[in-house]
């Protein structure tokens, strides 16, 4: 797995890069942010590990320069900000996950693994996710149903891709906090439905059934039949 850390603490990424070595990562590293963007830009990566207060260019202003070129990594972000402001804007910026120091590496390990498994490498599975008349196209990071175009935030995102992959299957919201929101404790189960709401009202199209079900007492299903 190849992971990009971004990090100007030179200490700090030697451990970090230590660590990752035991995991069998593959790390390059970067300690300015307009170099790590370049690399970022430049390289395919599964995980990008970033830093919010570097030289050159911030955490937060790497992620939306990284999110607007439609990169498909995953960004870890790590920040010594600990306040729900900072790490809202964090992952407002199109960070995937956050982690604030000083943090445990088994703890850091997890996050990267969970990452992972949502990371789609190109050559790897195919470009396009379809499933009746949704299509979600996970490189040129574009959804529409049918002929018309879906705009979706970044947890939307998340949450369609996860029914994508899983159709016809009942998502607990446990499972489902687990992937969109991965180990932010600070999530309730109640975000779940608000955010199943939100991607409900962008699937509503003219003369189609609204594809999401809630199953009572387990969760939500992806229902092919509707799609």
């Amino acid at each position: 797995m190849r992971v990009l850390l971004i990090e100007d603490d030179k200490r700090l990424s030697s451990l970090i890069c230590s660590v990752l070595d035991e995991e069998k990562f593959n790390v390059d590293t970067a300690e300015n942010g307009n170099i790590g963007l370049e690399l970022a830009l430049r390289d395919t990566y599964e995980i990008i590990l970033l830093d919010w207060m570097l030289p050159g260019r911030d955490g937060p202003a790497i992620c939306r320069a990284v999110r607007a070129a439609y990169v498909n990594s995953a960004i870890l972000m790590l920040t010594a900000r600990s306040q729900v402001e900072d790490r809202v804007a964090g992952l407002e910026s199109g960070a995937d996950d956050y982690l604030i120091k000083p943090f445990s590496f088994d703890e850091l390990i997890a996050r990267l693994h969970a990452l992972a498994r949502r990371f789609n490498p190109e050559g790897g599975q195919a470009s396009e996710i379809r499933l009746g008349s949704l299509v979600m196209d996970v490189k040129a990071h574009t959804v529409r149903r049918g002929e018309e175009a879906i705009d979706l935030t970044k947890k939307e995102w998340d949450l369609l891709e996860y029914f994508l992959r899983n159709p016809n299957q009942i998502l607990s919201r446990d499972s489902i906090m687990d992937y969109v929101w991965s180990y932010d404790h600070n999530v309730q189960p109640e975000m779940v439905d608000v955010y199943v709401s939100y991607l409900r009202q962008k699937l509503k199209s003219p003369g189609m059934s609204n594809p999401i079900v809630t199953i009572r007492g387990f969760g939500y299903r992806l229902d092919s039949d509707h799609a």
